[in-house]
């Protein structure tokens, strides 16, 4: 386990080197945490020391002040896949640190013929992020195939592993992003303005229940479906699933490139929005209102009377089109109108001047308010 100090000795990083969207100032305390032990011992001696936490994983949906964190950050940096068992019948149960880095553990999923996450290539961060908000992407979700998250709660000091039931898990939701830290002393108390970044539940590891086969789930998604050439509900060779999300994801902006400022951000900013069918109803007569009676929202039904529309579609109908902001240093990505990007020299306040513009703009015109995705530490949208 490595610490550095307070930013006063200039050796405490700026968390805008740890997150994808390049912005962010520094913490008071930086501890990297590489052994799922000493991850909670980090989190038990600042909870002990009543000191605010911030648990870092991946960084890549997490928008930090520019002003930084103060307190602890203790970053995730544990590591290891373990075959916990492996048969025809049953398939393959696997074990991943939290630390792990999501697409590579996909691309190892893929080689060995682990079927079940294919559709969620090319998404950054880690691995134990994802049960948090229930990653998806093209159809497919982590719910699909988490059978448990062993985590250390906080609030009872202890570890304890949830099956993939009790997750509560929802679009974009789980219980632990939904489970604050209860707020007991004055430390507590500043770790709850932490938001997201200061959980209940620190993820240690998850496991994962796959199908042992060569080919893919079935594909559940049209563009995905039209790039490979078949039928909604086929199933395809599991490389050239993960090949063929990848390149949706390329073109969109949404595989994280160094190199490529369009990737500079949290993927999508806003999650679509999932309304009651009446409230959908109302949206439409809205649209047709204001824009016209050839334009009609996307509805796609989700069960119990609600159904989801696109976010992107609402933006870009709300006039913010690909690359809007440039050639300003905050923009939305050339590629899609639902990323928010740091074009290089982007502060926090930039991102979040950007977004909430959008996010007014959408609502003024079509009465929808749309939500963001990344988790916002300093900062209000």
């Amino acid at each position: 386990m490595t610490t550095t100090g307070h930013p006063a000795d200039q050796t405490c990083p700026l968390l805008s080197a740890h997150t994808t969207m390049r912005v962010g100032g520094p913490a008071r305390r930086f501890v990297v945490a590489e052994t799922t032990d000493e991850l909670v011992d980090a989190v038990r001696v600042v909870d002990e020391a009543d000191e605010p936490l911030g648990v870092l994983s991946g960084g890549s949906n997490l928008v930090v002040a520019d002003d930084g964190v103060e307190g602890v950050v203790v970053k995730v940096a544990t590591r290891g896949i373990t075959v916990e068992s492996q048969d025809a019948c049953s398939g393959a149960t696997v074990r991943v640190a939290a630390g792990e880095p999501w697409d590579a553990f996909v691309e190892h999923a893929v080689a060995s013929g682990w079927a079940g996450v294919e559709a969620l290539s090319g998404i950054p961060g880690y691995v134990g992020s994802t049960p948090v908000q229930n990653v998806g992407a093209y159809g497919q979700e982590v719910a699909q195939t988490i059978a448990r998250v062993r985590t250390w709660d906080r609030a009872r000091e202890q570890v304890r592993t949830f099956t993939g039931a009790e997750c509560d898990f929802a679009y974009r939701h789980s219980r632990f992003k939904g489970t604050p830290m209860p707020a007991r002393t004055s430390g507590e108390a500043t770790s709850a303005g932490l938001g997201g970044m200061s959980p209940r539940y620190v993820v240690l590891d998850v496991t994962f229940q796959f199908e042992l086969a060569d080919l893919s789930r079935p594909i559940a998604y049209a563009d995905l479906a039209t790039g490979l050439g078949v039928d909604l509900g086929a199933r395809v060779p599991l490389a050239d699933a993960r090949e063929a999300v990848l390149e949706q994801r390329r073109r969109r902006g949404m595989v994280w490139d160094v190199d490529d400022a369009d990737t500079w951000g949290c993927g999508s900013f806003f999650t679509n929005p999932i309304l009651p069918t009446p409230t959908m109803d109302a949206l439409a007569a809205r649209v047709r209102e204001v824009a016209g009676d050839d334009l009609t929202p996307p509805r796609f039904p989700t069960g119990e009377g609600q159904e989801k529309t696109s976010a992107a579609w609402l933006i870009d109908k709300a006039g913010f089109g690909k690359g809007y902001g440039l050639p300003g240093p905050a923009a939305l990505s050339t590629k899609h109108v639902l990323a928010v990007t740091n074009r290089g020299e982007a502060t926090a306040a930039d991102v979040v001047a950007l977004a909430r513009r959008v996010r007014d703009a959408v609502e003024e015109r079509f009465g929808v308010r749309l939500v963001n995705e990344p988790v916002l530490v300093g900062l209000t949208l």
